[in-house]
């Protein structure tokens, strides 16, 4: 399995959702950084199950302990930071039937057969959405290292069971914007959109179903020059890192999937400069990077979710041991809807990968 991420800087992810804990080992950290720890639990808190009834009933403080890479007075010393986040609210005994009967939608079928019948479904085991938690912590640092050089990353439930969020212009989002969404259950820009997206996630969970949506994240003040054609672009690794997010079915740049709609004349941004001399665009239909190279312009991508495989309703599926046909409601505590909580682990995909891009970029600016 690949549970690793990064050139300059290197995340290493490791755990199953019941197991004891997850964590994740960071090699590369400047040493002499002091975090702010404060900052870091909170921003944990929002991917944390059981904070809100929207969310799955299983409970988890998501508490990182550093059990290496930090001197006596709390700094970063050179050698690895590794971290540990207990498992303390799960209940293996809800999937038992799981070994027999694969839950559609799941990768509980794909495993069985890769790890012959040894891959641990005990709440998805390594494929579960738990194991964004260690992908958050990461991120959590490296947000703090990038509001340090200027550049915030955050993002948004664009839309949900349908329901979408203020369209915005790229170019006129802020980190205001981004600090008030975030402060939000389901994170918008418009708290209009937040009742009706609620509605429909109640719903689904009412009729024992599930719902998805899409995720849309920013980079503002991401300095031009980054990135390394053709299969190292920032697009490439962003691509990369979030598609390791369990649930994520699709991730478009910009204008995306409808620029195939547009004529070169309405696609292309203009560039031109601006009152302080840097050079911009007018538009930012190609996402803040071209050649895989970003332009100093928003970074801005959004990635598609589907709904939370696990639902009450009963399902066709098969009998592993009879060889038969057969049928499963999903037991065990599931999201009607992930996108709430997915929205901070795409920030930290996001905020990893600039991070370690832009610490390739300006390696002698980092210690």
């Amino acid at each position: 399995m690949s549970n690793s991420l990064g050139n300059n800087l290197k995340l290493t992810i490791f755990g199953q959702s019941h197991a004891p804990a997850i964590g994740c080992v960071i090699e590369g950290l400047p040493a002499g950084i002091s975090f702010d720890w404060d900052a870091v639990n909170a921003f944990m808190a929002r991917r944390a199950p059981g904070r809100s009834a929207l969310s799955t009933p299983r409970r988890e403080a998501d508490v990182p302990e550093i059990v290496s890479g930090l001197n006596e007075r709390g700094e970063t010393c050179g050698a690895p930071l590794a971290a540990l986040i207990a498992n303390r609210d799960a209940r293996s005994d809800d999937y038992e039937r799981l070994r027999d009967l694969p839950r559609p939608g799941h990768a509980d079928y794909a495993a069985w057969v890769k790890y012959g019948g040894h891959n641990d479904v005990r709440g998805g085991g390594p494929f579960s959405g738990r194991l964004t938690a260690p992908l958050c912590f990461a991120g959590a640092l490296c947000l703090q290292l990038l509001a340090v050089r200027g550049v915030t990353v955050g993002a948004r439930a664009l839309s949900i069971a349908g329901v979408e969020d203020a369209r915005v212009d790229s170019t006129e989002v802020t980190p205001a914007m981004l600090r008030a969404a975030a402060s939000r259950e389901i994170p918008v820009f418009d708290e209009s959109a937040l009742g009706r997206m609620r509605l429909e996630i109640e719903k689904a969970a009412q009729a024992g179903d599930s719902v998805g949506g899409v995720v849309e994240a920013f980079a503002l003040g991401f300095p031009a020059g980054c990135g390394e054609p053709m299969f190292d672009g920032v697009e490439n690794q962003l691509a990369r890192a979030v598609f390791g997010i369990p649930a994520v079915r699709g991730v478009e740049f910009g204008a995306g999937f409808a620029a195939a709609a547009m004529r070169g004349s309405g696609h292309n941004d203009a560039f031109r400069f601006d009152a302080d001399g840097a050079v911009r665009t007018r538009t930012n239909h190609h996402a803040g990077v071209l050649g895989g190279i970003s332009t100093g312009m928003p970074v801005v991508m959004r990635a598609a979710f589907k709904p939370t495989p696990s639902i009450a309703l009963e399902q066709d599926t098969v009998s592993l041991s009879r060889g038969e046909n057969a049928r499963l409601s999903a037991a065990g505590r599931h999201d009607p809807c992930i996108v709430p909580r997915a929205v901070p682990a795409v920030e930290a995909a996001m905020a990893f990968v600039l991070c370690d891009m832009l610490m390739g970029r300006e390696k002698e600016k980092w210690t």
